[in-house]
């Protein structure tokens, strides 16, 4: 798909394979009426809907909730590459799209686990619940701090491990094969463990990045020397 001709040469192609993905798709729409927050808007709808076909706990809901949120990841990018080809960013429209990464992550968790808990004969120490809300709660608190790294000391700060365009978080295309081999439950119970943990080593970049000496400016120097 050729680009169009007013998109700006130098914006960089993403590195990561959905992302570059995401912005051969929305190229149609750069000079369109559909704006990034709308795509969010859809991608937040989608959400909401995997978190909800969670809730059954049945094999059939869980297989559908797994694809609803492929689709929903992917719009999460797509969202993005809009803003950046189109030049429609806007601080609302940032903050809109991290609110909806945090209400679908938290809901998404709190919903396999009240799945779980709909499934008779699973006996589980802690409520099923509580599980899925402490690793839902972890990843959106890892979401927000690395937006705030990302803020403070680029976007290297924040970046992510990868390999050949794949990250972290892009185990979340995996959840299908997951339900397929109905592992909601280890699913579960290795979040509830696993994002805090992650979570910890993100609030201790943080606090690094906070007590870190802020870097003299040219004219802080200057106002120093004089």
């Amino acid at each position: 798909m050729s680009e169009l001709p007013n998109i700006p040469a130098r914006l960089a192609a993403p590195a990561r394979w959905d992302a570059k993905l995401a912005r051969q798709l929305v190229l149609p729409l750069s000079n369109g009426r559909v704006t990034p927050n709308d795509l969010t808007t859809v991608r937040l709808a989608t959400g909401l809907a995997a978190a909800a076909a969670f809730i059954p706990g049945t094999y059939a809901w869980s297989n559908i909730a797994a694809l609803l949120l492929v689709v929903s990841n992917f719009l999460d990018h797509a969202d993005g590459e809009l803003a950046r080809i189109s030049g429609k960013t806007s601080r609302f429209g940032h903050f809109y799209d991290l609110a909806c990464d945090t209400a679908v992550t938290v809901l998404l968790f709190v919903a396999m686990g009240i799945g779980v808990r709909a499934r008779s004969g699973i006996p589980l120490d802690i409520p099923p619940v509580v599980l899925g809300a402490i690793a839902g709660t972890a990843i959106a608190l890892i979401f927000v701090l690395r937006m705030r790294i990302e803020e403070m000391a680029g976007k290297e700060a924040s970046r992510q491990g990868a390999f050949r365009g794949f990250e972290t978080e892009d185990v979340l295309y995996l959840l299908p094969l997951v339900t397929v081999f109905d592992g909601v439950i280890p699913l579960l119970l290795a979040a509830s463990v696993g994002a805090p943990l992650f979570a910890s080593r993100v609030v201790l970049e943080y606090y690094r990045l906070l007590r870190s000496p802020k870097p003299v400016t040219e004219s802080t120097s200057e106002a120093e020397l004089a």
